[in-house]
C-alpha cells in the first residue's frame, strides 16, 4: 500500500469515486480524438478524474477538464513544488482540485521509477483505470499486469 506523503488542495476529493486515467506517451491520432472526447464526458457527468496529467495527451484531458467543475485530482511524481503554474494555482483556489504526491520534499526530481510509484498511488485510490492508450512495448503494460482482479480496467482503445 502506497501513502499520500503530501498534498495541496481539498482533501475530501479523495473519499469520492475516482478514475484513474493512464495513457502510453506514443499514441495513435485515432485515440487522441477518443481520449478527447472521454475527457469531456467526464467533464460533462461531474466524475471526479485523478492523473498524473504530464505526456501531451494527459496535458490535453487535463486542459478539457479544468474547463468543467467537476473534481479533479493530480498525482506528483516528485514532492510537493514551491511554486504553482497559474492553471493550477487558480484550480486550487476551488474546492474541486486536489495536488496528492507519495513523496516528501526531498524528492525533486522525476525518474521512471518515481512515475512508477505515482502511478501504482493512482491506480490503488481509483475505483476504476481508464487507459487511453497502451503501447506494447510501455512501462504501463508492466503496471497494469498487476492492477487488482477486482478493479476495473477500461481501454478507450486498444
Amino acid at each position: 500500500m502506497i501513502a499520500v506523503q503530501g498534498y495541496i488542495g481539498n482533501k475530501e476529493l479523495l473519499k469520492l469515486r475516482k478514475a484513474a486515467f493512464l495513457c502510453s506517451r506514443k499514441i495513435s491520432a485515432s485515440a487522441v480524438l477518443k481520449c478527447y472526447d472521454w475527457a469531456i464526458e467526464q467533464r460533462e457527468n461531474g466524475n471526479c478524474v485523478i492523473s498524473g496529467f504530464h505526456s501531451k495527451i494527459e496535458k490535453d484531458v487535463f486542459h478539457y477538464l479544468a474547463k468543467g467543475s467537476q473534481p479533479i485530482i493530480l498525482a506528483l511524481p516528485r514532492g510537493l513544488k514551491k511554486r504553482w503554474e497559474p492553471e493550477l494555482k487558480s484550480l486550487l483556489d476551488t474546492d474541486r482540485f486536489l495536488i496528492i504526491t507519495p513523496f516528501d520534499n526531498s524528492v525533486t526530481r522525476i525518474t521512471e521509477e518515481t512515475s512508477k510509484v505515482r502511478n501504482e498511488l493512482m491506480i490503488e485510490l481509483a475505483d476504476e483505470v481508464v487507459v487511453g492508450y497502451k503501447s506494447a512495448k510501455s512501462k504501463l503494460n508492466q503496471i497494469l499486469s498487476k492492477v487488482d482482479s477486482g478493479k476495473e480496467i477500461i481501454y478507450i482503445t486498444e
